[in-house]
């Protein structure tokens, strides 16, 4: 997990998704970098969702076919595999995204492997750095075996950590089980956290064309960038700058700056390319990034939003990494799904966290309560509500004991909750977080919307994926590989703490 001494991020001019172009490109950053691949070389995109209905959501199949040209073209015969791995948004089978995202015509071009990171067996990543969430996570063992990692991520909005850049797509190198745990308001907490499983030696995010706003279906921005380099904080710092943001006010950046990753100030990164920092700002000129309360954004809608704080209040008033969010990706898909979907949905009110306040609604309009820690007590449809916190602390969450989320179980669950409860004036939808596919099917059922999942020109390919993905498990599962002990810490020791840098950032 060796980080660059001196960090350097390379900007360079691409306006269309030219794979030859691309592929010169990476070359030549590789070769400025001082970067060859070597061993087990493993390329992790963006690819959390994908098709007509996101298209600008995924890093795009000609920048990936791009940068693995690149990397052969710099190969001295040290590769012993070149693959792509990744694990899309959870429920959602990673073979339906990279089908979407048209990889598979790309890996067979290039004859690289790929992995889908809920198909294979997790490892076991012990963690001894302070102020860590948990000891142990888990990760797919591709990511564990990796000796020359590319990140590959999509420049992009985020409504949970304002951005995602090289940092963010961390939240992708754990399977369905292992990715919510701790995804709530201590999410920067654990993308940091993740920053101690491994480092890349490269990076290379698809800017070419960007996505602002959001995160699942982010509005297009013409940016005409590919940007390189081989720090991880050093680069997000310059990808922040380039949108007018301070990296110091994103968490999971400051985070990793504070832990030793990397450095922030621009004094301490080196930046070359024939994109200038101030020519890429003047580009990216009015980029909307992603941290908008979930009151304002339902403002003027048939939802009222109203959120309290999440526990350990001492840390944040507001929950960003975990349910709001999750309602704002779940409204944008259904609008991309239903033309009539503002219009269909009935006037609800939805709560999240521990509300101190009033809720406005008259008879017969439904008061939702999302999430484990969801409280109130007072009035609404002229009735008194009392609804408590049934949330667990994090500390009883145990990474070995944790499952699948089925999307088909999902859908049965969330039907049957709604039916029980459908003469009732409120009701609570638990969880902790509650993801997007929940918030999704609830707004489906309530409005009586359109079922992205049960899409007709999608079926076929979702279960063609999804029965892939069933039966790729349990084989694991026969040949008992379900979970795998990384290094010293199948013993019970401790792993080993990430490295220092040689010299300490310069300060800011």
């Amino acid at each position: 997990m060796k980080i660059a001494q001196r960090p350097r991020v390379i900007i360079r001019d691409c306006r269309t998704y030219d794979v030859q172009k691309i592929r010169q490109i990476i070359r030549e950053g590789l070769d400025e970098l001082g970067l060859e691949p070597s061993g087990r070389t493993l390329i992790k995109p963006n690819c959390v969702a994908s098709g007509d209905m996101f298209s600008n959501a995924y890093t795009r199949p000609e920048f990936l076919e791009g940068v693995i040209l690149g990397l052969k073209d710099r190969d001295r015969g040290k590769v012993s595999e070149m693959a792509v791995g990744e694990r899309c948004g959870i429920t959602i089978p990673t073979r339906l995204a990279f089908e979407g995202a048209g990889y598979y015509p790309v890996f067979e071009r290039t004859g690289i492997k790929h992995y889908h990171f809920e198909e294979v067996p997790q490892v076991e990543i012990r963690y001894t750095h302070a102020k860590r969430l948990r000891d142990y996570v888990f990760t797919p063992e591709p990511v564990a075996k990796a000796d020359f990692f590319v990140n590959c991520p999509k420049f992009k909005s985020h409504p949970w950590t304002t951005i995602t850049f090289s940092m963010k797509n961390y939240i992708g190198i754990q399977d369905d089980r292992h990715r919510l745990i701790d995804h709530d308001h201590r999410l920067d907490e654990k993308l940091a956290d993740l920053q101690y499983i491994i480092q890349p030696q490269f990076i290379a995010i698809d800017a070419i064309t960007a996505g602002e706003g959001r995160m699942l279906t982010p509005i297009p921005f013409p940016l005409g960038l590919v940007i390189m380099g081989n720090n991880q904080v050093a680069f997000d710092s310059v990808c922040a700058s380039i949108i007018g943001l301070d990296p110091l006010t994103i968490p999971h950046v400051k985070l990793a700056h504070e832990r030793g990753f990397g450095p922030t100030d621009p004094a301490a990164i080196d930046v070359s390319g024939d994109v200038t920092l101030d020519e890429a700002k003047a580009r990216a000129k009015g980029f909307k990034v992603g941290l908008i309360r979930v009151e304002k954004y339902f403002e003027g809608s048939h939802i009222t939003a109203y959120a309290g704080p999440p526990p350990e209040t001492e840390l944040t008033d507001y929950c960003w990494g975990g349910c709001p969010g999750a309602l704002e990706e779940a409204i944008e898909i259904l609008r991309l799904y239903d033309k009539e979907c503002d219009e269909k949905l009935p006037r609800m009110h939805i709560v999240f966290g521990a509300y101190d306040g009033p809720i406005d609604a008259k008879p017969g309009e439904k008061v939702i309560f999302i999430g484990d820690c969801a409280k109130f007590s007072g009035r609404a449809n002229n009735e008194l509500i009392s609804v408590e916190s049934i949330y667990k602390h994090r500390s009883t969450k145990d990474p070995y004991h944790a499952k699948h989320d089925d999307i088909f179980a999902k859908m049965v669950s969330v039907t049957a909750k709604l039916t029980a409860s459908r003469n009732e004036s409120h009701f609570r939808l638990g969880g902790c977080p509650v993801s997007v596919a929940e918030q999704v099917l609830t707004l489906v059922t309530l409005g009586k919307l359109k079922n992205p999942y049960l899409a007709p020109d999608q079926i076929v390919e979702f279960n063609k994926a999804y029965f892939g993905w069933r039966g790729a498990q349990l084989a694991n599962r026969l040949r008992g590989q379900k979970y795998q002990v990384h290094g010293p810490s199948a013993r019970g020791e401790a792993a080993p703490e990430m490295p220092e840098p040689a010299s300490p950032p310069a300060a800011e």
